[in-house]
């Protein structure tokens, strides 16, 4: 910490208690009293270097009292900053420096210690100090700005914090080398071939570290909130970057709300920068309005905020019961960006009254709104704009592709809680649009363990809750899982079933066209491969023999799928009791197909002629290869 030395004489003043005493030989003519200290003086010094104590010692004489005694009462700094004028009046060595330079630039102008009172008075000396010295360098600014909390008023009217605030702001824009020792963090001094650092050419011992734009988080965090605020408006005013402003206020935010913190490991050991500025731990009180601040000075940007952080903010909000608008403000920020939050995040308990759930399914539900709000006004998808490559599970999933994702994994969540009520559920779900949903599996699950977390459901309900999904947008894999599953309802399996046949059925037939068009293009490059063609004809039985166990494996679940539909038709004809005129096309209709029956009866033969007719291209694809080998 830089300092400016003043005067030459040798330190006379005693303390004795609560009183001062000057011992230079000479007995004590005045007494200055401010607060409960008392200081024995003379007047000569004092009158000789202030405007007010020359008058305050004329009047007390001019009214005749045995003994002088002088009350100062409202002197910026107390005691401690008089003791220091006093020892500057006397010409004792004292030490300016960036912690009290504020105190007795204050302290002089109130007691109006200016040149006309001597030469290099104390006006004088502090703003010499000020302007060359401390505002020329970052720590040594915001030492200065910190204390200028104890003395607000009269260093406002002096404009100490305005300079100190434009200081940092143009500090903070620029780059920290320019500011030099002893911001060893934030500058790239000389290094020794060791890899310390050097100062006039001597080893500190200290190691470099690497700059970041977040160097001076941490450090205009010790300014309390009025000056905080302050600052980062200059900055904003000075064109600094709003992801840095956000950034800033994150780390503000983290030191004074411990709630912030929860899932964060702080080290004992790091304690260079503790919350001196606020003192103690904020109250709850004091935490709210902090809170509360914080969230009116966020930028309200898409992504320049952390999304974990927001969750973080709300969360703190509604344990320390913050204002309706502010929770509500917070929603819609996170809202905006739901898109970047992770399942951890929506996981927020229920602190209401009612306890009624374990997880706070209402706020989630409200969150999901403003993003649907604010996806539909900036034109986000719609059932008209998802390709075919999304609805194939693409990896680069839109917005509300990743929403919904996050949606059905938060279902499957807060599924097991047996207080969560079933419109709640409903209600979720139904909130994001079918198309958002490119497959079903992660509705599927979330479906199937509140089923069985509540097995007390009827029908009717059951019913109700697989309405949700459609059954056309089930993979393979969970229309298998869904096909064995006792909990759902009939109607559903027997849906889940017909689909699954027809993805079978898709699928071999995919199988084929890929084949045949394999087959075509071998034939064409072996034509202009000749004799080259030796390896080629290698992979293409390979592939055929993959082709061929593929396609048995598929034939052998086709199969079996209609084994079951068969025994599911028998079980459904029995439940009919007689009932002449009804047929499985009659009970297709009442489940919901539109399609003939004759889909679940399909022939049997169809797969192995196809089959068949594989394996007679592949015995012409040798005969050509023979043919080839002959000539």
């Amino acid at each position: 910490m830089a300092c400016m030395k003043l005067g030459s004489k040798a330190d006379a003043f005693q303390r004795q208690g609560q009183a001062w005493f000057c011992t230079t030989g000479l007995p004590s003519d005045v007494i200055v009293e401010v607060g409960e200290m008392s200081f024995h003086l003379h007047k000569f010094p004092l009158l000789s270097r202030s405007g007010v104590l020359e008058r305050l010692i004329a009047e007390t004489s001019d009214n005749g009292e045995e003994g002088c005694v002088i009350h100062l009462s409202n002197i910026p700094g107390g005691s401690k900053t008089f003791e220091l004028v006093a020892k500057f009046c006397y010409g004792v060595k004292l030490e300016l420096t960036s912690s009290n330079v504020v105190f007795l630039r204050c302290a002089a102008e109130h007691l109006e210690m200016t040149e006309e009172y001597g030469d290099d008075n104390l006006i004088a000396q502090t703003e010499l100090f000020l302007n060359q010295v401390v505002l020329r360098s970052w720590k040594d600014s915001l030492k200065a700005l910190q204390t200028c909390e104890d003395v607000l008023p009269q260093a406002d009217d002096l404009h100490i914090v305005r300079r100190c605030i434009e200081s940092l702001a143009t500090k903070a824009s620029s780059d920290p080398n320019l500011f030099g020792w002893p911001m060893m963090e934030h500058s790239r001094p000389m290094q020794s071939p060791g890899g310390s650092v050097l100062w006039n050419g001597i080893s500190t011992g200290a190691r470099p570290r690497n700059l970041k734009s977040d160097w001076w988080y941490e450090d205009i965090s010790l300014l309390c909130l009025p000056l905080y605020k302050r600052l980062l408006s200059v900055m904003e005013s000075r064109g600094i970057n709003q992801e840095i402003i956000s950034g800033s206020l994150t780390s503000y935010a983290k030191r004074y709300l411990p709630g912030l913190n929860r899932r964060q490991i702080v080290s004992e050991s790091n304690n260079r920068l503790a919350p001196v500025a606020m003192g103690a731990a904020l109250s709850e009180e004091e935490q709210k309005l902090l809170l509360e601040e914080i969230d009116q000075l966020l930028p309200m940007q898409k992504g320049i905020t952390s999304t974990k952080f927001l969750f973080g903010m709300l969360r703190t909000a509604m344990i320390l019961r913050a204002s309706s608008s502010c929770i509500s403000n917070l929603e819609r920020r996170i809202g905006m960006q739901l898109d970047q939050a992770t399942l951890e995040d929506l996981l927020m308990p229920n602190l209401s009254h009612s306890m009624e759930t374990l997880y706070n399914v209402e706020c989630v539900q409200r969150i999901l709104e403003h993003f649907l709000a604010m996806d539909q006004a900036t034109g986000g998808a719609s059932p008209f704009c998802v390709d075919d490559d999304q609805l194939m599970g693409s990896p680069s999933l839109t917005p509300i592709t990743m929403v919904a994702k996050l949606i059905d994994g938060y279902l499957a969540e807060v599924a097991p809680d047996i207080n969560l009520k079933l419109p709640k559920f409903l209600s979720l779900a139904e909130g994001v649009p079918d198309y958002a949903r490119p497959l079903d599996d992660g509705l599927y699950r979330a479906i199937d363990i509140y089923l069985k977390a509540h097995p007390w459901l009827t029908d009717s309900e059951k019913e109700q809750l697989c309405r949700l999904m459609d059954c056309q947008k089930l993979s393979l894999e969970a229309c298998t899982h869904a096909a064995q599953n006792e909990r759902l309802p009939l109607r559903v399996v027997v849906q889940v079933l017909f689909f699954e046949q027809l993805q079978l059925r898709t699928s071999i037939a995919g199988c084929f066209l890929v084949s045949e068009n394999l087959d075509g293009s071998r034939q064409l490059r072996s034509g202009f491969a000749g004799s080259n063609e030796g390896g080629g004809w290698n992979a293409a039985v390979r592939e055929n023999q993959v082709l061929k166990v593929g396609m048995d494996s598929m034939r052998m679940r086709v199969s079996e799928l209609e084994k079951e539909c068969t025994n599911m038709k028998q079980e459904i004809e029995k439940l009919g009791k007689g009932k002449t005129g009804r047929t499985w096309g009659n009970v297709s209709k009442k489940f919901g197909f539109k399609v003939k029956s004759q889909m679940c009866s399909a022939e049997e033969g169809s797969v192995s002629n196809q089959h068949k007719d594989k394996n007679l291209k592949v015995e012409k694809v040798r005969k050509h290869k023979h043919l080839i080998k002959d000539e």
